[in-house]
């Protein structure tokens, strides 16, 4: 059974393994438990009898008009069971008090988002692959 909740404090590095699948320089678990904890807002989905994270939604947000969803990801093995729909749709309704809720997804995923209210929309984009771990603070530093 999957249980949900938007508190990443209650998650350690341990329940966040085998994420970010096909990344060429994915993030190891300390960095993901950063972003998660460095995120506005946060959706986990958790197996409810070992607490292992099998799925999470993120957003950044100024709270007053927009919103933006860098990252959505289930384990491969819990894909096909719902688990991502529920958690865009509890961030959503988190963020349904905003006028505009974004996010950049590849062509094949928007019929996903659409199913969930979205739309297709033009966009642009940077991606420093050299960054893609999220070994490094903004001053560059490595940490």
């Amino acid at each position: 059974m999957i249980s949900y909740t938007d508190d990443p404090t209650v998650v350690t590095t341990d329940q966040l393994q085998g994420f970010f699948v096909g990344w060429p320089n994915p993030p190891t678990p300390d960095a993901h438990l950063r972003l998660l904890h460095g995120s506005d807002l946060v959706e986990l989905a958790l197996v409810k009898d070992t607490g292992q994270v099998v799925g999470f939604v993120t957003a950044i947000t100024d709270g007053v008009l927009s919103a933006y969803i860098p990252l959505l990801e289930v384990l491969p093995e819990h894909q096909g069971r719902g688990i991502a729909s529920e958690l865009v749709r509890r961030l959503l309704k988190r963020l349904d008090h905003l006028y505009m809720i974004d996010l950049l997804c590849d062509t094949e995923l928007q019929p996903f988002y659409e199913k969930l209210g979205m739309r297709p929309a033009g966009g642009m984009m940077i991606r420093n692959y050299a960054r893609q771990s999220g070994g490094s603070t903004l001053s560059g530093e490595a940490i």
